[in-house]
């Protein structure tokens, strides 16, 4: 019988697949989804190859649960993040910064994109993730644009564009060069939308 770790069966569960997490955004990060098995995950994780299998039939099924941890853990962090601002172009500015602030392991791994190598209903599942954070910045659009704060715009045009404008970015490492970076994209970012309280560089701090 496979030992368990943790003090009940439910933190065992937990604590494994943190473990199984850690090990595929690790692995991913070195060599990318494709050229990693559930063997090379398992091993990583120090959990036997078969007790994988009482969690996860496949590899594909392990990585759809680690994005959902992750977008879940993300949105409620961004959630806390904008309930401290009440204004709707600050939130926006809020925004920006934790969204270029993410490195997902999945977004920066080498190797094909994900969606070449996954199948077509574990895309799906990607974009419903995906969607949920969406739906924050929908929300702060829709905010701005009752508040008058920016004109009336096609909001599903607007939330792809200005993902595409944060997706990807890899921000540099030292200051000043890290927050003049992220300044210049938020004030990209307002001065798109059209917001009238694009003008100002305020000082960030980031972590």
């Amino acid at each position: 019988m496979p030992k368990i770790i943790g003090s009940s069966l439910a933190e065992h569960r937990e604590r494994t697949r943190s473990a199984l997490f850690s090990a595929l955004s690790h692995l991913m990060r070195e060599r990318g989804f494709d050229a990693v098995s559930l063997a090379d995950i398992a091993a990583e994780a120090g959990i036997g190859r078969t007790a994988v299998y009482n969690h996860f039939p496949d590899k594909e099924s392990l990585l759809l649960a680690f994005i959902e941890h992750e977008t879940a853990t993300y949105v409620r962090a961004l959630e806390e993040s904008l309930a401290e601002v009440e204004e709707p172009v600050e939130q926006l500015r809020v925004y920006v910064r934790e969204q270029l602030k993410l490195e997902r392991s999945y977004h920066v791994a080498p190797g094909p994109d994900l969606r070449e190598v996954i199948s077509n209903d574990a895309l799906g599942h990607l974009r419903e993730h995906v969607g949920q954070v969406e739906q924050l910045l929908r929300k702060i659009l829709s905010r701005a644009i009752d508040a008058g704060d920016i004109p009336s715009q096609h909001l599903d045009a607007v939330v792809q564009l200005v993902h595409a404008c944060l997706s990807g970015r890899i921000l540099p490492r030292s200051e000043p060069a890290r927050g003049e970076f992220i300044r210049a994209t938020e004030l990209f970012v307002l001065r798109a939308v059209g917001a009238r309280a694009a003008e100002p560089m305020r000082a960030v701090e980031v972590a």
